[in-house]
């Protein structure tokens, strides 16, 4: 559902990712994690389609999102770190927005709009104005939205900061259901027990570059480490650095 191709992307001259393949197939949880810094954010923006790599190709469900960008957009959905509502309408409203957008049939985005409302529980607050929303009631509404059109593949980028034990817990259980329906996570997350308890796959990036990825048996035996997720990370990308700083001052060839 997911390929990258030797993605390579440069702001300016700075180098944000650095040559990164993968393929993340249906149905797949994976976890997308790496020090800040890292290129986490940029890969996710270049597989929204919110920005091109400088070289490289990136398909979502077979269609190259710098070519064929509209399509592989009606398949997706992303959940921003920072949840953005328009806080002049009310959490229907914005729904009902959403729903439009998609071009979805009035009877069924009255269905998939009260089914969100029940899933996420907005019942209390779905018709107040998103102005007067706490961040959590925020993250809610924004998850409701981003699966308001039954997605394909989800991407989620720091889904649980600011959310309660309680949301938290209702979202894990939403990202399992998600991926048992069909649909491919691409998650990014600083919460490493939520990556070690839903990830099919984990991938580890330092620096631009994929220096892991696996399942969490296989990162193990990568770092030489019989230990929890957290301490695998850490060597990894402890690693990881030290190597980038090594081949920096490396003399070069003569």
């Amino acid at each position: 559902m997911i390929e990258l191709d030797r993605v390579t992307k440069y702001y300016g001259n700075k180098l944000a990712v650095d040559d990164l393949s993968l393929t993340i197939e249906r149905g797949e949880l994976f976890a997308f994690l790496g020090p800040n810094g890292a290129g986490k954010t940029t890969t996710i923006k270049l597989l929204c389609g919110l920005l091109f790599p400088t070289s490289g190709v990136i398909r979502v469900a077979g269609f190259d999102l710098q070519t064929e960008g509209e399509k592989a957009r009606q398949l997706l959905s992303y959940v921003p770190d920072q949840p953005f509502l328009y806080e002049k309408l009310t959490g229907r409203e914005v729904l009902q927005f959403i729903a439009d957008m998609y071009g979805m049939e009035a009877t069924k985005a009255r269905r998939r709009i009260g089914d969100m409302i029940d899933i996420f529980e907005l019942d209390d607050f779905v018709d107040d104005l998103t102005e007067r929303y706490s961040h959590g009631m925020r993250q809610r509404t924004v998850f409701a939205s981003a699966l308001l059109h039954e997605p394909e593949v989800l991407i989620v980028d720091e889904p649980t900061v600011g959310l309660d034990p309680r949301s938290i817990r209702l979202l894990k259980d939403l990202l399992g259901q998600e991926v048992k329906r069909g649909v491919t996570v691409f998650l990014s997350t600083h919460s490493l027990d939520v990556a070690e308890e839903l990830a099919d796959r984990i991938g580890v990036v330092a620096s631009g570059r994929l220096i892991a990825c696996g399942t969490l048996d296989a990162l193990r035996h990568q770092a030489a480490l019989d230990g929890s997720l957290e301490e695998v990370f850490l060597k990894l990308t402890e690693e990881g650095e030290n190597k980038r700083v090594v081949s920096r001052y490396q003399a070069p060839p003569i």
